[in-house]
């Protein structure tokens, strides 16, 4: 029996949250310095319900990475 992988491209909105040292920051200012864009540091959390499906596509599976020769089915 084939399997399938299915993808979903998916849009949400999430809150990124990190806790830092007054040092790190201006206050002053509102400069927020090196935090100013979220990375792997900070927690994220979904805002439930926020999610919107952009794109499904589903594909025959195989253990193969990167095999060019499949075909791909679209929504």
């Amino acid at each position: 029996m084939a399997k399938y992988l299915i993808r979903h491209w998916v849009s949400a909105d999430f809150i990124a949250e990190k806790v830092v040292d007054e040092s790190e920051i201006n206050i002053n200012t509102n400069d927020i310095g090196k935090h100013k864009t979220p990375d792997g540091t900070f927690s994220f959390v979904m805002i439930n319900s926020s999610e919107k499906l952009n794109r499904t596509t589903y594909e025959i599976y195989d253990e193969s990475i990167n095999n060019s020769n499949k075909k791909r089915i679209s929504d």
